[in-house]
């Protein structure tokens, strides 16, 4: 046996003596037995001390321990129903490692701001704790699924002289001797990796200087971001809700646990299947003004046009076809219709926004150089950019998931902040 085991494998260890090394949740005393809940960053379990079967000191500590002292517990494992875990520990000894001071997060309401500030420590309640295990699920299936469909994983940089997505929303930092800007995407660098590759995904943070302070919207963010060589907008939309699709039967399948902690109703996401309803920009519009939103043709959607367009369905809903005003420069323009861009915005159900956005991708050098010109870009920043239009240009297309958003949807939690160890936002950069 193990000098310890993690606590998740209880339920492998029924009726024998274990030890385990963690943390003090918190205790419950009721005369001759209290209780411990233990906590390891794998599982919280009930571990039962009772007077008679440990030594006066240990029963004793039930005064002296305090919430997050670091112990080891050994005890004999024993089937609990009534427990979450179905399983508990009857201690024969506990051994402290240290007393914590008094915990400034105690098991009592706090408001949102104070936890942020005591993110550090707020992330070992039950809610963070959570909520970062459902979001590593969720990178790994993601990188699951890719590797699986025969793409390969290009990471793209941080610092980059180009814009991705508007020049408004950049940060910029000093390189040296010349200015530079902290990624808003890898995409751009995809599509150059796509023409060596044929299909690849990078993963990584992004950086949206956005002046925004709503609940959807942090200044770093993860995204997840797969192109494909020979894809047209159709294909790209086929592969986003089969990822969609894949993420939530994988969050369903090995997130139980933790579903359940949050409260989630998982009813919601057993329902999410394909295929997704696709509706075009201009059906959207008219489910706004039929519910009396006044959006012009041509305006894009913000947070509340989209949680109305979601209400409409019980799944995902891709909305494409958009007017070009809105997109980036890169996106291909619908051949039927030039005011249209062949682009397509994802919108998770239950009011969670827009968790990918995604193109096929302009491939003639000559229409790019025009809208390089028009939306008065840097030509010799993107010249390399261009050079993949130079040399064995092909249809392409690709899309990116929002991380956050998405853990949050899965989650059914109400604001991004909480889908991220360590958020940052316009107001905050610490902890």
């Amino acid at each position: 046996m193990p000098k310890y085991i993690l606590a998740k494998y209880i339920p492998e260890y029924s009726g024998r003596e274990i030890t385990l090394k963690g943390w003090v949740y918190n205790i419950r005393k009721s005369g001759k037995i209290w209780f411990l809940i233990f906590r390891d960053g794998t599982e919280f379990v009930q571990c039962v001390v009772l007077k008679n079967e440990v030594s006066e000191a240990v029963f004793e500590m039930k005064s002296t321990l305090t919430q997050e002292s670091s112990i080891a517990v050994t005890g004999v494992v024993q089937e609990a129903p009534r427990q979450e875990t179905g399983y508990e520990i009857l201690v024969k000894n506990i051994e402290v490692y240290h007393v914590a001071e008094e915990y400034p997060i105690a098991l009592k309401e706090h408001g949102i701001e104070f936890l942020m500030d005591h993110r550090h420590l707020w992330l070992r309640s039950r809610g963070p704790y959570a909520v970062m295990k459902v979001r590593a699920e969720l990178e790994q299936a993601s990188r699951d699924f890719f590797n699986a469909r025969d793409f390969t994983l290009v990471d793209s940089p941080m610092f980059t002289p180009n814009a991705a997505e508007g020049s408004t929303t950049l940060f910029e930092t000093k390189y040296f001797d010349r200015k530079a800007y902290l990624t808003q995407s890898g995409q751009l660098y995809s599509e150059a990796a796509i023409m060596a590759l044929n299909r690849t995904y990078c993963f990584g943070p992004c950086f949206r200087a956005e002046k925004s302070k709503t609940r959807r919207h942090l200044t770093e963010f993860w995204m997840v971001e797969p192109e494909m060589a020979f894809f047209d907008i159709h294909d790209d939309m086929d592969l986003a809700e089969e990822f969609v699709e894949s993420l939530v039967k994988r969050v369903l399948g090995n997130c139980k646990r933790e579903l359940q902690m949050l409260e989630r109703d998982t009813a919601k996401l057993e329902g999410i299947t394909r295929p997704f309803p696709r509706i075009t920009y201009d059906e959207a519009l008219e489910i706004l003004h039929r519910k009396g939103f006044e959006v012009e043709w041509g305006e894009d959607f913000g947070a509340p046009h989209e949680t109305a367009i979601s209400e409409e369905f019980d799944k995902p809903v891709m909305i494409w076809r958009w007017p070009a005003a809105t997109k980036a420069f890169y996106m291909k323009r619908d051949p039927e219709d030039e005011r249209y861009v062949l682009g397509v915005d994802m919108i998770a159900p239950e009011g969670h926004g827009e968790i990918i956005g995604g193109s096929q991708r302009e491939e003639d050098i000559d229409v790019l150089l025009r809208r390089i010109e028009t939306e008065a870009l840097s030509r010799e920043d993107f010249e390399w950019f261009l050079d993949i239009r130079r040399y064995g240009s092909v249809p392409h297309a690709g899309f990116g998931l929002g991380l956050e958003r998405t853990t949050g949807w899965m989650c059914g939690t109400r604001h991004i902040r909480e889908c991220i160890p360590w958020p940052r936002t316009m107001v905050r950069l610490k902890p």
